[in-house]
């Protein structure tokens, strides 16, 4: 967020902060959430780049594609493990689904400092991979 904005949005009285502090999420659900959200994006752009159908997707990952539809839109009864089996059914190796997850950052998710959605670095959170880091794509070949 720009600095005048924030600043114009303080003086009338909005409380400024992340989506964790607005939700009360744990540093530990905070990772989890953010695991969750990158997975499913890659996912999603995964089935895009090869203009497949999340009905064929399903076929490929031995799924319906109603669940399909669930894991692209983050909905919560969808599990990591499910995320993680069907990126490796539409071939995703293991150094990809590192990347995607961010795990081959210089600084992996820690909960020693954050980034917000903005870039801003927020102490005693967790880090977040950088805009240009953090396309699902990136972890995709």
């Amino acid at each position: 967020m720009e600095q005048k904005k924030r600043q114009r949005l303080q003086a009338a009285g909005w409380r400024i902060g992340t989506t964790s502090e607005f939700l009360g999420l744990s540093p530990e659900e905070s990772i989890y959430v953010e695991l969750k959200v990158r997975l499913s994006d890659a996912l999603k752009y995964l089935r895009r780049s090869r203009r497949m159908s999340q009905e064929t997707v399903a076929v490929t990952v031995g799924s319906s594609q109603s669940r399909v539809a669930k894991m692209e839109s983050n909905d919560p009864s969808v599990s990591l493990d499910l995320l993680i089996t069907s990126l490796i059914a539409m071939g995703v190796s293991r150094q990809g689904l590192a990347r995607i997850m961010g795990l081959d950052e210089p600084e992996p998710l820690t909960m020693e400092s954050t980034a917000d959605v903005s870039g801003s670095v927020i102490p005693g959170t967790f880090t977040l991979a950088s805009a240009a880091e953090n396309r699902p794509e990136a972890g995709i070949k």
